[in-house]
């Protein structure tokens, strides 16, 4: 390794469920450092999951996020000139944080609602292993399991 790693930050828990991936999915749609209102975002997301499929928010959540959570990834690497696409395995946190922040942009992108509605939509489609965040994760699948051959490029 060329630097030193950076070192690991403590997630703070959210304050109404105190789970730290909701802190830290709060952390990822906060913006210009207004917390409150990724609070009132999130916490009107999971209301409205639980008005739309009768089930524990945080019970929906979780599956979604682990149904959006990527296993393999690819890397690129450059050796003698050229660069390789290295399939790696993603750690589990990492993995969070990468389907947390998919589920957030896929959000963004859409048009025409709220904030909420747009994110409830694609965490339910996440939990029905449907949605933009699912393609996301088995499109970079693909990718790792086409590379496979460079496998042992692994640093």
């Amino acid at each position: 390794m060329r630097r030193r790693q950076a070192p690991k930050r403590e997630v703070k828990r959210d304050p109404k469920f105190d789970s730290e991936e909701i802190g830290s999915f709060i952390t990822i749609i906060m913006r210009d450092g207004k917390k409150s209102t990724a609070q009132k975002i999130v916490y009107n997301t999971l209301d409205l999951i639980a008005d739309k499929l009768k089930e524990d928010p945080l019970k929906v959540f979780f599956t979604a996020l682990e149904n959006a959570r990527p296993r393999m990834a690819v890397k690129p690497r450059r050796i003698g000139g050229a660069t390789y696409q290295v399939p790696l395995e993603v750690p589990k946190e990492k993995g969070m944080t990468i389907a947390l922040r998919w589920m957030k942009d896929f959000s963004l992108k859409k048009k025409g609602k709220p904030m909420e509605e747009k994110l409830a939509e694609e965490i339910i489609a996440a939990y029905k292993q449907e949605g933009s965040a699912i393609k996301k994760k088995e499109d970079t699948h693909k990718m790792a399991d086409a590379n496979k051959a460079f496998a042992h490029f692994k640093y």
